[in-house]
């Protein structure tokens, strides 16, 4: 697979792997553990290098999970973490905390958890609105000094802050949710991203698997799953948005593609520094995602796209409030 570059040296695959769902909201693990630290294996062997968990996923045992399995190639890969929540001593998470002392612990704990002895790409998860981004990014800059963590990062981050923060650590990439039925990045946050020269990593690249076309009205979703408390997902809001996987599904056919990977190719077509971490379990679904770098779309076809996506009013909103109002944008 062919790399690209985030920030002014991170060089990653150009297609990641979000690894979240191997541990929670998304319903039953199709595998086991070690079904799973061999998925992760199997996607080092088929080019993917770049690796996105947090400690909140589990929380703490997806960490672990890639972890382990990264450990025999860990000179051959980039693995990104996430600090910015608190919890409980039962290890619930609580809250939003990214005090500076609460940084310098929960360093420590994802290292211990992966099993390495640096991290590469550290991101705030999310904003806390009690501590200034200046002090957040200073902590972040002592980390980087004491040799714990290799590049700087932020998660659903507002331009303004993404700015203070750059101006005290550079940023290397922000992370925030991006896809065919969510363009709010490109209001301000892209173009602040182009200007300083910070990567952008797209999650849900491919709308929490609605854009696959594998998803419709009829779908029911475990009590698990994140997406049965999510209002995009509802019956009537999956009906209405039917009409975006409709459209993806006429341009893969004519271009021998798939519907996530026409999704996937829009992504990557945007901007030489984006890089999309989809997630999945499956092998058949990750080989899907990878092949999407192979799909050329041309200005004709992106332009088609973009015009008929615009006509299109997607409902519900993308989290509900209590989760939305934890972001920072």
């Amino acid at each position: 697979m062919n790399k690209r570059t985030l920030g002014r040296d991170l060089e990653v695959s150009e297609i990641g792997l979000g690894c979240m769902g191997m541990s929670q909201s998304y319903g039953p693990n199709p595998g086991s553990r070690q079904e799973m630290i061999a998925f992760i294996r199997a996607a080092v062997e088929r080019g993917v290098t770049f690796f996105d968990t947090a400690e909140v996923y589990g929380p703490f045992i997806n960490e672990r999970l890639v972890g382990e399995a990264l450990a025999p190639v860990r000179d051959q890969v980039v693995i990104a973490t996430k600090f910015g929540f608190a919890f409980d001593d039962d290890g619930r998470q609580i809250g939003l905390s990214s005090r500076p002392e609460h940084i310098r612990q929960a360093v420590d704990g994802s290292l211990q958890r992966l099993g390495v002895e640096v991290i590469d790409l550290y991101y705030q998860h999310r904003v806390d609105p009690d501590v200034p981004i200046e002090d957040v990014a200073g902590a972040v800059k002592e980390l980087l000094q004491a040799g714990k963590v290799r590049h700087f990062g932020m998660s659903e981050a507002a331009a303004g802050t993404i700015r203070r923060a750059h101006a005290v650590q550079p940023v290397t990439a922000v992370q925030s949710e991006y896809s065919l039925w969510w363009h709010r990045p490109e209001q301000e946050v892209l173009p602040v991203l182009a200007e300083l020269g910070i990567g952008f990593v797209p999650y849900s690249p491919l709308g929490k698997g609605f854009l696959t076309g594998k998803v419709d009205e009829a779908t029911a979703f475990d009590s698990t799953d994140i997406r049965a408390s999510i209002p995009r997902f509802t019956p009537e809001a999956r009906k209405a948005n039917q009409a975006l996987v409709d459209l993806l599904g006429a341009i893969a056919r004519s271009k021998g593609a798939t519907s996530a990977q026409i999704a996937l190719a829009w992504l990557l077509a945007q901007h030489p520094w984006i890089v999309p971490i989809p997630g999945t379990r499956r092998l058949e679904r990750l080989e899907e995602n990878i092949g999407a770098a192979d799909v050329e779309l041309t200005t004709d076809d992106l332009e088609r796209i973009d015009t008929a996506a615009a006509e299109i009013d997607i409902q519900g909103a993308r989290y509900p409030d209590h989760l939305e109002r934890m972001t920072g944008l």
